[in-house]
């Protein structure tokens, strides 16, 4: 079984492209109040929730449980609407070696528009199953997202 994996969804979108790549390029903080499923969110190193080395803390809940991570920009292009997140620690660390987020805005040339998550990761060893949960959590979260950034 390999340890290495990907998993992908993309979710079509109401709101406008430019809201949503907005909301997460410069106002991830903001994420907790649009997605249910978002607990709390808290700066836990650096000034700038934004700036590369800056360190979030999230509680979240995943399959019916609360889950705690922190995560990190590991790239950022604002053309392809495109950022990359590592998460690591809490309830990560001890099953992935490798847990990333990939979150894409697609805009399509017939004025329609989605939003794609790519999860790459690492599993420790043969034991620890695919993180489909968090796809689940995505999916749901960006539905969730979604119909609050259209009443905005």
């Amino acid at each position: 079984m390999a340890l290495n994996g990907k998993l992908s969804t993309e979710i079509p979108i109401q709101a406008p492209a430019s809201k949503w790549f907005n909301l997460f390029a410069k106002q991830l903080h903001d994420v907790q109040n649009h997605a249910e499923r978002v607990h709390h969110t808290k700066l836990h190193e650096g000034e700038d929730w934004h700036h590369k080395d800056a360190i979030k803390q999230w509680t979240f809940e995943i399959d019916g449980k609360v889950v705690i991570a922190k995560e990190k920009i590991e790239s950022f292009d604002e053309e392809k609407k495109t950022i990359t997140y590592t998460l690591f620690d809490g309830d990560i660390s001890p099953h992935y070696k490798i847990f990333k987020f990939i979150f894409e805005v697609i805009e399509n040339e017939d004025g329609s528009a989605s939003v794609k998550w790519t999860l790459e990761y690492e599993k420790i060893d043969d034991s620890v199953e695919p993180p489909y949960g968090y796809v689940e959590y995505l999916t749901k979260s960006s539905r969730d997202i979604d119909a609050n950034l259209l009443k905005a």
